[in-house]
Formats: structure tokens, C-alpha cells, sequence
């Protein structure tokens, strides 16, 4: 095919592709009012094939975004409330004895709540490591091993997980490792005056508002290998290389701000998720390229959960944002 024909192809896909995701974003409008970057992040998540954490104070509507993308959706849906005495058998699941019609008994295995294609994870945060870590394996590898036999999930799965910043008593923070399996992390703020006007009237008049299915797995998984098509050139690629190794303290490209603040900055994944994220901005700009400011946008939300602070920056109370927003402005789009 002529290069003619395949940038045609290619522009006319990326058409389909935003209106197709404006018609997700208008049917969640119908119930979420506000947080654009809060949606546009969870359906960004979605479509690089990610997961996605909330972090937000409670009553913002995290949990009711989720179940909306649920209903939207025509995917799967189970929810998970995490509290110190869930165990991880009541996640994955367990083998049970079970009898059968001649009396006779065996183990059966009983599926658990993340046999689905969305799962909340309410207040990820209130659960033991030991259940938090039962989350590993099925958010990298889309599987679950119990009694020594692995069980592969449906596909599109994507793992939305809420958390809240306060009331730290009784609760256990995020270990790294389970942190960096996360997409992106979007922090839900408080809704402005015109918003929280129009919630309450939605909200308290007894109006019921019917959702329809707008997107099924099998156009989500289309949407998925289309974001892997869009080109990411060499000098592009390079920026959001050396912005992952400024967040590296002590390292070539760290920056000022970095080695005085950062005692661990982003793994490789840090990379692969601006890249995956700066391609699906480039489709909704209706192009098939990314640009220096595609990775801009997504280079907040990609690294904040992946760098770990030091002692010095909590003493400040410097946060991750802060750190990164200068780390942006430091490095250059083109290698010196």
C-alpha cells in the first residue's frame, strides 16, 4: 500500500477513534459532572491497557465514576471493599469440596471477584499487604494462580482502584512494587461552584438516569492495538527517555530538584507509560504522531506514584508533583 494510502488509513482511523471515545466521555457526562482530567485519565488508562488509582478525599465521586464506566461499558463489573481482614482467597478465590449426585467428593474452585473484566478495588489501602499483594500477578500478567493451576482472565481487564489520602490510622500504604503496576495515578479534587450546583440538583430531585452500553471488549482490544500504531519518532522517544532518567537522583540527566528530594525515581515503566499514554493524546488531536507536548500532558499523572521522596522533601512538605513539575521545566526537548 502507498504511503499515501496508509496515512489516509491511518488519519481516518484516528477520526473513528475520537468519536468514538467522545461518545464514552458524553455518556459518563450524563452522571459525572466535572473532574475532564479525572475521566480523560481513567479512559486513557483503559485504552493503553492499564490500571488506574485514585487518590481522593471521600464523597468525590471516585466509586461512582467507576460503576459508570461499568454501565457504559459493556464489560463485566465486580467491586471489591477492602477492609484489614479481607484475605486473598476472598479476591481469587478458593477450592471448596463439593458433592455430586453419587455422594462422591472433590475440590472445586470457586471463582472470586476478580474473574471480571472491571474491577473496583474500593480503598485499596485498608487491606493487609498480604491481600494487597494477591493483586500483583492479575494486574501484570492477567492471571491467577491458586492450588497450582493458572486460570487466564477475560481480556480487556483493567483493575480501578480507589485509595484515601486521610485517616492513615489503621491503614497500609501502597508497597512500590504494587504501585508501579498502576498506569497512571489521578488525585480527585473538590468540585467548583457551577459543578457542585449542578450535583446536587441531579443528585436530589429523584431523577433516574438510564445509561446505554456504548463500547463492548472487542472494540476496546481494536482501540488498544490502534494506540500501538501511532508513530513515535526517535527525538520524541529520547525526550521521554531522559525525563524518566532525570527522575533518577545522583544519575547523568537528574535534575537539581531531584537529587535534592528524590531517594528512588521511575522504573522502565515509568517510559512505556508516557509512551503508551502520549500516543492515545495524539489520536484525539486526530494525528498518528506524538509530539513534545503529548508527553507533557501525560508526565504528571505516569510518574507521581513512581517516585519515592526522601526524608528531606516530607520535612518540607514537598510532594511528588512539585518535584516532577520542575524536573519538566529543566529538561530540554532536544539532547544537548
Amino acid at each position: 500500500m502507498p504511503m499515501s494510502n496508509v496515512a489516509e488509513s491511518m488519519q481516518e482511523r484516528a477520526e473513528e477513534f475520537r468519536n468514538r471515545y467522545a461518545a464514552v466521555r458524553e455518556a459518563i457526562g450524563k452522571v459525572i459532572v466535572g473532574h475532564d482530567d479525572i475521566v480523560h485519565g481513567v479512559l486513557t488508562a483503559m485504552l493503553c491497557g492499564g490500571h488506574c488509582l485514585l487518590e481522593g478525599v471521600p464523597g468525590l465521586g471516585k466509586t461512582m465514576l467507576v460503576r459508570t464506566l461499568s454501565e457504559v461499558l459493556d464489560l463485566q463489573f465486580s467491586r471489591v471493599q477492602f477492609t484489614p481482614d479481607l484475605m486473598p482467597a476472598d479476591i481469587l478465590g478458593t477450592n471448596m469440596i463439593v458433592e455430586d449426585d453419587n455422594g462422591r467428593r472433590r475440590f472445586e474452585f470457586q471463582r472470586g471477584p476478580v474473574f471480571t473484566q472491571i474491577l473496583l478495588a474500593d480503598e485499596i489501602n485498608r487491606a493487609t499487604p498480604k491481600t494487597q499483594s494477591a493483586m500483583l500477578e492479575t494486574m501484570q500478567e492477567g492471571t491467577v494462580t491458586a492450588a497450582g493451576k493458572r486460570y487466564v482472565l477475560d481480556q480487556p481487564f483493567f483493575v480501578l482502584a480507589t485509595q484515601n489520602p486521610i485517616e492513615q490510622e489503621g491503614t497500609y500504604p501502597l508497597p512500590e512494587a504494587q504501585l508501579d503496576r498502576f498506569l497512571f495515578k489521578l488525585v480527585v479534587g473538590y468540585s467548583s461552584r457551577e459543578d457542585l450546583a449542578v450535583i446536587v440538583d441531579r443528585t436530589t430531585r429523584g431523577e433516574k438516569i438510564e445509561l446505554e452500553k456504548v463500547m463492548d471488549g472487542s472494540e476496546i482490544l481494536n482501540w488498544q492495538k490502534l494506540v500501538r500504531e501511532v508513530i513515535l519518532a526517535p527525538h520524541v522517544q529520547d525526550y521521554l527517555v531522559r525525563l524518566t532518567l532525570a527522575t533518577h537522583p545522583d544519575g547523568p540527566y537528574a535534575a537539581p530538584a531531584t537529587n535534592q528530594y528524590v531517594r528512588w525515581g521511575s522504573s522502565p515503566r515509568g517510559a512505556q507509560t508516557m509512551a503508551l499514554a502520549s500516543k492515545v493524546r495524539a489520536l484525539l488531536e486526530g494525528r498518528y504522531n506524538v509530539s513534545f507536548e503529548d508527553v507533557r500532558r501525560v508526565f504528571l499523572p505516569a510518574m507521581r506514584h513512581r517516585v519515592l521522596l526522601n526524608f528531606e522533601a516530607q520535612a518540607e512538605g514537598i510532594d511528588a508533583d512539585q518535584v516532577l513539575l520542575e524536573i519538566l521545566e529543566k529538561v530540554p526537548e532536544k539532547a544537548e
